[in-house]
């Protein structure tokens, strides 16, 4: 990871299929303040293209993807 700090809340979505992931994750950015940081971690490949593109609708900063042997974090700032 570079220089992200520790997430504020993190979101275990692997194994769920999609649009679960980025569902999870629209349901808790909800309720979070501004400045929050989240760790979405996923199996589901299309959450590392289809997260990045709400993210860009909502208004919310992607902050890194980073891949592993079997899953993705996906690193959020709400806005």
């Amino acid at each position: 990871m570079t220089e992200i700090t520790e997430p504020d809340v993190t979101i275990d979505s692997k194994d769920a299929t999609c649009p679960g992931p980025l569902m999870d994750l629209i349901g808790k950015v909800k309720t979070l303040d501004q400045g929050t940081v989240v760790e979405l971690q996923t199996t589901e490949r299309n959450s590392t293209t289809d997260v990045p593109e709400w993210l860009e609708k909502a208004g919310h900063d992607l902050l890194e993807i980073e891949e592993h042997d079997d899953h993705w974090n996906i690193y959020i700032e709400v806005n």
